[in-house]
């Protein structure tokens, strides 16, 4: 069986973030994943995740303007001295919390770009990404985001995932799969864990359409459980998810499990 880590973006939003990795603990997760830890100083983040003996498995590279509807800038001509520097500031984070991975979203077309000159930038910014983290024995990881949640997003499959990761050809760049985007961007999920098991680095759960609790919605999630077993994957399952409620009250699927 799989295990779980808490995605303290999305869930215990009952309480302010520094206080969710306490709030993950006493719900029994070992470990935490978030968006971006960047609104806090690094020795907060690790003194709380030190304090609740939780491992921060995963973050992600800053995103750019989130308010504003940007979602990364990996893929965004002319950006590319930010993107640098958000490499280095994730490393310092990395370098205090002892995560193994971080992921980088590929980011939305901007409008008047040509798409394939946003796809060449992504490489080129994954490139440099991969090598840094390298000399960190880290990874780097790519997701494939759907475009009804995100629209104009750069990489909707893990066809396209894959194929960038081969344009980039970097040994430590990774597919990040999120069950719940794989879903409404192109289904058959126990196909697509099987064929891109070899490449997987991480793998995010929730119900789907609605975003809810894993036992929600289309997704039989039981026998899902039992495909990411047989292909070998070792590593956490980041529950990606909005609570419909109550987040402890809502971890019923955990319990069961």
């Amino acid at each position: 069986m799989p295990k779980f880590a808490a995605n303290l973006s999305m869930m215990f939003n009952e309480v302010a973030f520094l206080d969710r990795f306490q709030a993950a603990a006493d719900a029994g997760f070992k470990a935490v994943e978030f968006l971006f830890p960047y609104e806090h100083e690094p020795e907060q983040v690790a003194a709380k995740a030190a304090a609740t003996k939780v491992e921060v498995i995963l973050f992600n590279l800053p995103g750019g303007n989130w308010a504003a509807g940007e979602r990364g800038i990996s893929c965004i001509p002319g950006r590319e001295e930010e993107f640098r520097a958000g490499v280095e500031r994730a490393l310092a984070y990395q370098a205090l919390l002892g995560t193994k991975q971080l992921h980088s979203m590929a980011g939305i077309v901007p409008v008047g770009v040509d798409p394939l000159q946003c796809r060449a930038t992504l490489v080129s910014n994954l490139k440099y990404a991969a090598k840094k983290l390298a000399t960190h024995n880290l990874t780097l990881l790519l997701e494939a985001i759907n475009t009804r949640d995100m629209p104009g997003f750069v990489v909707s499959t893990q066809r396209e995932a894959a194929a960038i990761c081969d344009q980039v050809e970097e040994p430590n760049l990774r597919l990040q799969m999120d069950l719940y985007h794989m879903q409404i961007a192109e289904g058959d999920l126990a196909t697509c864990l099987r064929r891109y098991a070899s490449r997987c680095g991480h793998i995010q759960i929730a119900g789907c359409p609605e975003r809810h609790e894993p036992d929600t919605g289309e997704i039989r999630y039981e026998y899902i459980y039992k495909v990411i077993d047989e292909t070998g994957y070792a590593g956490w399952l980041g529950c990606e998810y909005r609570p419909a409620g109550n987040t402890v009250d809502g971890l019923g699927w955990l319990r069961d499990l």
